[in-house]
């Protein structure tokens, strides 16, 4: 007997895992080293940091996306499914250990024993039973490895709310700070219109003016004034967003937010990094890996069905009752159980071949994801960098409608041209400054989603991860 038990913990101790090893799978665009988009006055020697908003040099800013980090719903909603995927791996690796089940019985009643007795009696048995499997073809091992696998990527899944979180509450803040500055400039626009046109009025009431010139100014007016309207709106919801992101209802939208007149500028170049690095730092594609890593485990735990499984039991049991009718004794038992699905094992077959499907599709997966990340990285890179020259020149048609629209007052005031002209001028001013406030929306956003899209927002210590490698 106990030659059999220590073949049995020989077999367990050499035993080896089914299905195939995982390892990492090269990037799809691992010959590419740099992106492709330049970027005037952005650094390359890394990428943007964990807490890149910082870079704005703004304490409100700081503030509200610590606030956000502790109370948005999204991220209370990944750290619960975190934490549920730490659980399953705390069931799958306690697979490893023996289980063990007591059970306990009594009753009272009448039984018909072979010698009949009347009357009730009382009766009971009392068991416990110990099972552990012998792992001999690596089951429990790739299940632990599968499960950890997908816990991890749980950890990245939440990672990859964090980044967008943080990039939204930036996003809706600057929103809301450049819709303040747009709205100063608008009635800054209407200010100068109303003066243009009470002048204009009062020299046509002088008869010095044609009404013709009055309607015109007062068409001005009322233009300056309509666009008032939709900056008004685009300040409340973002502001209104920016509640919701941190886990606030509307009406206690943050005084901070509300308060801000100017957008904050970064105050640092900005790091882009790499493809390696991008391709480190992003939480989705390490996530991608991550399934595709538990999608190739599962294929050995497929394989392992196709094999007999080998379990040790143990049990005791102690029966007793009433008078000399109940059996009573003490009852014990020892040995192995074989389970082997043979000679049908076509169900086992079609799932090895089901998981194998599922890691082509995960390996698809994780290639899209590469690809998507740089892509977007790309793209937002392009659109930051169209975005700040069109700034520029933006600028320059203000100062430039500005010299024009001083000269054509002056001119007027002297009699030289007509108030058409003065009017004409008025409106390209008018235009150019609101295409600057709209185009100052416009770059603060795309910076925020190149950040977001270079990866910034997170690091490992911020996310929960349970296994410290990547074995089994």
């Amino acid at each position: 007997m106990r030659k059999t038990m220590l073949s049995f913990l020989l077999l367990a101790t050499s035993a080896c895992a089914t299905g195939p090893n995982y390892l990492r799978p090269a990037a799809p665009t691992a010959s590419q080293t740099a992106l492709v988009t330049p970027l005037p006055g952005s650094t390359a020697d890394e990428g943007p940091g964990p807490d890149w908003w910082r870079t704005y040099e703004d304490p409100a800013l700081d503030a509200l996306v610590e606030r956000a980090l502790l109370a948005n719903t999204d991220l209370r909603v990944a750290l619960a499914n975190l934490r549920a995927a730490e659980a399953i791996v705390g069931e799958a690796r306690n697979a490893r250990l023996p289980q063990t089940t007591v059970n306990g019985q009594g009753t009272y009643g009448r039984t018909q024993p072979p010698l009949y007795l009347p009357g009730n009696r009382f009766s009971g048995l009392g068991s416990f039973q110990l099972a552990y499997e012998v792992d001999l073809f690596g089951r429990v091992s790739r299940t632990v490895e599968a499960v950890r696998a997908d816990a991890e990527a749980a950890a990245f899944a939440r990672a990859a709310v964090r980044v967008r979180i943080v990039a939204a509450v930036t996003d809706a803040y600057l929103s809301a700070c450049t819709a303040s500055d747009a709205i100063a400039v608008v009635r800054s626009s209407i200010e100068l219109t109303a003066d243009s046109a009470r002048i204009i009025g009062q020299q046509e009431r002088a008869g010095s003016a044609a009404r013709l010139d009055v309607a015109r100014a007062e068409g001005q007016l009322a233009e300056a004034r309509a666009a008032l309207a939709p900056f008004e709106d685009a300040r409340q919801s973002a502001l209104y967003e920016l509640a919701a992101l941190l886990g606030l209802p509307p009406a206690q939208v943050p005084e901070a937010a509300a308060r801000c007149g100017s957008p904050p500028g970064p105050h640092r170049p900005i790091p882009i990094g790499d493809v390696a690095g991008l391709l480190k730092r992003r939480p989705d594609v390490a996530e991608a890996e991550r399934r595709l890593a538990a999608a190739t485990a599962r294929i050995g735990v497929a394989t392992a069905d196709l094999y007999p499984r080998i379990s040790l039991g143990a049990s005791v049991a102690q029966a007793g009752g009433e008078g000399i009718s109940q059996s009573q004794g003490f009852i014990f038992g020892l040995g192995p159980l074989l389970s082997f699905a043979f000679p049908n094992n076509g169900a086992a077959r079609a799932r090895i071949r089901q998981s194998e499907a599922r890691t082509e599709a995960a390996l698809a997966t994780f290639d899209g994801t590469v690809l998507t990340a740089m892509k977007e990285t790309e793209q937002a890179l392009s659109s930051y960098g169209a975005g700040l020259r069109r700034q520029g020149e933006l600028r320059i048609a203000v100062e430039r409608s500005e010299q024009a629209f001083r000269l054509a007052d002056l001119r007027y005031r002297a009699g030289s041209i007509a108030y058409v002209d003065v009017i004409v001028a008025q409106s390209e001013l008018v235009r150019a400054r609101l295409a600057l406030a709209e185009q100052n929306r416009q770059v603060a956003s795309s910076l925020v989603l190149l950040f977001r899209a270079l990866g910034g927002g997170w690091s490992p210590e911020d996310s929960t991860m349970i296994a410290k490698g990547r074995g089994r």
